[in-house]
């Protein structure tokens, strides 16, 4: 490798780097748009989210450059010891007199004037670790269901931990990337049909048991029969939708984020950026994050023809969590699924998931550079040249 070519290594993928700036910049500008009045009743500061925002923003960044400049195999090297941090976080979130309980769920660790959520941080952890294993016990895990057994039950305990708070969708989130990552990873499709069985019907289970769950997942069917009681943050969502139409009302210019979307900067941020952007701004925003999770896995695809499994264990995990919650996210504000606590990726407000989404996509533009001119194995370039 000669110097032009070491210096392209650890620059990254610049297309994705592009994505993920576009996206943080639009986060930026629909959170002050969608917290203005907010921010000025609640706090008589009408910036006070675009401030803290903008410092999780600046803390997000100091947090992709730390794990840019990682090497990989660090963190292969250091996974467990950071899921078993990520345990910790999540026993010490439900001590009485430690977590802050917010509407009901006892999420977040305070950390002087700011707060964090161990959820957001379990989530990296676990991806990272779940990597790692696969990589560690590939024969186990693609022949024997005792392969799957020990990387069950840790999701087992995650969920249980998530749960207690409770943060339902975070728990979805992680069972569905765990689940994909061992689909992509050749385990065998008795295992994780019998798994999804029994996560199913456990998920059946917990809404059942639940009545708000239950209420919620029957609401969104039709909100419009109980407009002003369990309907009411959907028809309010679907109102600002339809109010945008083609090309919005322009930023700022919002009628549904005046205290009739309640909290709209934080889980129905979508819903106010499509008021103001109307049609051809929420296209664009879905574009780019089709865009990145492409890239993402086009990223995954590459270093996994090279032979480097753990790096693309990852990237596909990433793109199934950025997916997954952008899917959730956008699915709960416009009505085609049950409204869950998620927050949008880079968009929405939300501290601790910008952090760590920032310190994913860090370890994401690393992996794209530094096997950038790396050489397929002579295996594989021999079964590209018989193809």
């Amino acid at each position: 490798m000669n110097q032009s070519e070491m210096l392209a290594s650890y620059r990254g993928d610049p297309m994705l780097m592009g994505i993920g700036a576009s996206l943080l910049c639009i986060g930026l500008v629909a959170i002050a748009s969608a917290s203005i009045e907010y921010g000025d009743f609640h706090f008589g500061n009408p910036w006070h989210h675009t401030t803290r925002h903008a410092l999780y923003l600046a803390l997000g960044v100091a947090a992709g450059a730390i794990t840019y400049m990682t090497p990989t195999q660090t963190l292969k090297q250091f996974s467990p010891w950071l899921l078993f941090l990520a345990f910790a976080l999540l026993i010490l979130v439900l001590m009485p007199g430690i977590g802050r309980e917010v509407n009901g769920a006892q999420r977040w660790l305070p950390l002087g004037p700011l707060t964090f959520q161990p959820s957001e941080f379990a989530k990296f952890a676990l991806l990272l670790y779940v990597a790692g294993y696969l990589v560690r016990q590939e024969a186990s895990v693609r022949h024997q269901w005792q392969g799957l057994a020990k990387l069950v039950g840790i999701l087992a305990i995650v969920a249980v931990l998530l749960l207690a708070e409770p943060d339902f969708g975070a728990t979805v989130i992680a069972v569905g990337m765990v689940v994909g990552m061992m689909f992509v990873a050749g385990a065998k499709l008795q295992y994780i049909g019998a798994m999804l069985i029994a996560v199913g019907m456990a998920l059946v289970a917990l809404v059942i048991s639940a009545p708000y769950r239950l209420q919620r997942l029957t609401a969104y069917q039709n909100p419009w029969d109980d407009p002003f009681g369990s309907g009411f943050q959907l028809v309010q969502s679907l109102i600002a939708f339809g109010r945008g139409e083609w090309f919005g009302v322009g930023l700022g210019n919002s009628v549904q984020k005046l205290f009739y979307l309640p909290e709209a900067h934080t889980d129905f941020v979508f819903s106010i950026w499509a008021e103001e952007t109307g049609l051809v701004g929420a296209f664009a925003l879905i574009m780019l994050f089709v865009s990145l999770v492409a890239r993402i896995l086009r990223t995954a695809w590459r270093v996994a023809a090279l032979d480097h499994h753990y790096e693309a264990y990852v990237c596909f995990g990433a793109a199934l969590m950025f997916a997954g919650q952008v899917f959730i996210n956008m699915g709960a504000s416009s009505g085609l699924l049950p409204t869950k606590g998620l927050t949008l990726p880079f968009v929405s407000y939300g501290g601790s998931s910008l952090i760590m989404n920032c310190a994913l996509l860090g370890i994401i533009l690393r992996i794209s550079g530094q096997h950038l001119f790396d050489k397929p194995p002579l295996s594989t370039r021999k079964r590209r040249q018989r193809a």
